[in-house]
């Protein structure tokens, strides 16, 4: 199945990350928006996986930028709604015996076509702003910490971005997932 909006979509997608991205200038400095809704018009898959990070309550907005591609990353206040109450990944949910969560923010992820942040992507997003005040945002964890059982999440508390660990099978109300993706 391809993953692809209709036009009616596109169209209002396109006017909530235009609007979003005027009333947010010191997350993109010197970036043009009509370049960016260009590279977004020709990619529709990529508009389908934003209005994925949108609906979940993501708000996405463009961070980055690299050669001509464009980093969108979620900025919500704290961390999507509609992607929290998910263990780490798949082997963690496969491991649970009773309450299983619906998924897991990895596959999630991955279903959606976005990528979870890295440590460093989660503290240089918090450089653009006051994320996670109430909740907590699981992070990729390096394979040496997984393999024993754990994963890594991360928060802002104090004025200052902590990173945890917890069991992978973990889930909380108040812990999803941010995610990202280069158009």
């Amino acid at each position: 199945m391809k993953k692809q909006l209709s036009p009616e979509q596109t169209k209002d997608l396109l006017r909530i990350l235009k609007t979003r991205f005027e009333k947010n200038m010191n997350r993109h400095k010197g970036m043009d928006w009509a370049i960016i809704q260009a590279k977004l018009e020709a990619n529709p898959e990529k508009l389908w996986s934003l209005d994925d990070m949108e609906t979940t309550g993501g708000e996405p907005d463009v961070i980055g930028e690299d050669e001509g591609d464009y980093l969108f990353c979620d900025c919500s206040p704290e961390s999507p709604k509609g992607r929290r109450s998910l263990c780490y990944d798949r082997e963690a949910l496969n491991s649970r015996k009773e309450h299983k969560p619906a998924t897991s923010a990895m596959d999630m992820a991955k279903e959606m076509g976005i990528e979870m942040l890295s440590e460093e992507q989660y503290r240089e997003l918090q450089t653009l702003g006051s994320f996670d005040l109430k909740t907590s945002s699981w992070i990729k964890t390096p394979d040496n910490i997984r393999k024993l059982g754990g994963a890594l999440f991360c928060d802002r508390r104090f004025d200052h971005v902590f990173t945890y660990h917890n069991g992978a099978e973990s889930y909380y109300a108040a812990r999803g997932f941010r995610g990202m993706l280069w158009v």
